[in-house]
């Protein structure tokens, strides 16, 4: 493998022919199995590449600002600006975070629905002036401490689905839209948009027709107030298929071509965040403690047992939890399922197993109820689509570190971004290439190549 370095905690290796995301993990897991067994990730970068183009087939000219709390790693920010894509921030860290990459205050929305004073002084400062806003108290609050700015309307939308409420909690109702209008032209404050959001989690994309309606609606009613719109922002809830892509793309599209035509001069701009970094990541954990347990323990509540009381259950502990890569779980299921790293043979039995983290906290369940076949400490395991929100602000509970981040690329995907252009002489400066050792430990590479 050969790799480009920006400094000594960023790297980014370029796959060599036939080499795979796989060989990677097998290297990595080798390393570490030899040097202390902490978990880790491994990024595919070129998988942003190629869904950022994917996005341009389907879903152009709705330009994408990738929501920088989903995954702010270096690597991803670094790569989606040069891709061009704009950013998503929802505080006064994320803002600085991009604009160390250079980006322009143009291509940087600040999104936070309950915005603190200081951190929409620091955005004036910086002169990034677009923002969301959902109420009067938030309106007054941005006029005092940035009378520039442009703000986008947030607008709730009707997301039901099974087993969960209105997705109300943020955004405001048509009705008190023409409120804000009236206060903001008080305050002479400009609203140049609107914004709405649709859960990834949202079965039924009729919801996107109700909520392009009601900002067409939101349009409308700007004139009579002599704002001038011109920014119609989609939200997230992007889940990474490209089917799911396609089927939102065929259900909006035709309704954004008569409501908000090109001659109309409105942008229209999405908030993709799992889109773009999901599928990207994969993290290996390492299996720290081992527990044999009842059944009746391991069955969640309501479940009859029907297993053979003979039976081995497995309860196991492993080196990451929910106060850390798997935060997420706290707040929504998990969307992976665990993979054994080491061979077992094909028939070989399966047990009842749960995963737990290592805080020896209840909440600290990743994996209430799997089959696995029966794991020893030290074993490892491995969970797909990582990518998104698991990489954010790092927890301090029980002085947890957060996984080694091992960034790839394959040589194909490097060619594609600099056939397109991409590349920028800039980058280029940024990263330059030597050897990766797989032998070495990530901080031995690191002082080897400085």
């Amino acid at each position: 493998m050969k790799g480009f370095l920006e400094d000594a905690n960023y790297s980014i290796g370029l796959l060599d022919e036939g080499a795979t995301l796989a060989d990677v993990i097998d290297n990595c897991i080798y390393e570490h199995t030899h040097t202390g067994k902490k978990a880790f990730y491994v990024g595919d970068l070129g998988k942003l590449v190629r869904n950022n183009i994917q996005w341009q087939n389907v879903m152009a000219p709705i330009k994408p600002f990738y929501p920088v709390k989903c995954n702010s790693t270096p690597g991803v920010l670094e790569i989606l600006g040069t891709l061009g894509v704009g950013f998503a921030c929802s505080s006064k860290s994320e803002m600085a975070l991009v604009q160390d990459l250079g980006i322009s205050p143009e291509n940087i929305i600040y999104t936070n629905p309950c915005k603190q004073a200081s951190q929409i002084k620091y955005a004036a400062k910086a002169g990034i002036n677009i923002m969301t806003c959902d109420s009067d108290i938030e309106l007054k609050k941005i006029s005092r401490n940035h009378p520039d700015a442009k703000l986008l309307l947030h607008i709730a939308t009707e997301d039901i689905t099974a087993g969960e409420e209105m997705n109300m909690k943020f955004g405001t109702t048509l009705k008190n839209c023409r409120h804000l209008m009236e206060c903001a032209k008080e305050l002479g404050v400009q609203i140049v948009g609107v914004k709405f959001h649709v859960s990834g989690s949202c079965k039924d994309l009729q919801t996107y027709i109700h909520a392009i309606s009601d900002a067409r609606c939101v349009f409308d009613m700007a004139e009579e107030f002599g704002f001038k719109m011109n920014i119609l922002d989609i939200g997230g809830g992007f889940t990474g298929s490209e089917l799911q892509l396609e089927e939102v793309n065929h259900v909006i599209r035709p309704l954004l071509d008569v409501y908000f035509p090109k001659e109309s001069g409105v942008n229209v701009i999405a908030e993709p965040g799992c889109y773009y970094v999901s599928s990207a990541f994969t993290l290996a954990v390492n299996v720290i403690a081992k527990k044999t347990v009842g059944y009746d323990k391991l069955l969640p509540s309501g479940v009859e047992q029907t297993r053979n009381d003979d039976e081995p259950v497995f309860t196991y502990y492993i080196n990451d939890g929910v106060y850390g890569s798997f935060a997420s779980k706290l707040s929504e299921k998990l969307n992976t399922i665990p993979e054994v790293h080491k061979k077992y043979k094909e028939d070989e039995p399966l047990f009842a197993s749960s995963l737990w983290g290592p805080s020896c906290d209840e909440l600290d369940q990743i994996v209430e109820n799997c089959l696995l076949p029966e794991l020893s400490v030290g074993d490892w395991l491995i969970f797909d689509n990582m990518g998104s929100g698991t990489l954010g602000e790092q927890s301090t509970f029980n002085d947890y570190q957060r996984p080694l981040i091992y960034y790839m690329m394959s040589f194909s995907d490097w060619d594609e971004m600099q056939d397109a252009g991409i590349a920028s002489d800039t980058l280029m400066k940024n990263f330059f290439f030597v050897p990766l050792c797989i032998q070495l430990s990530p901080e031995e590479r690191f002082s080897t190549a400085a």
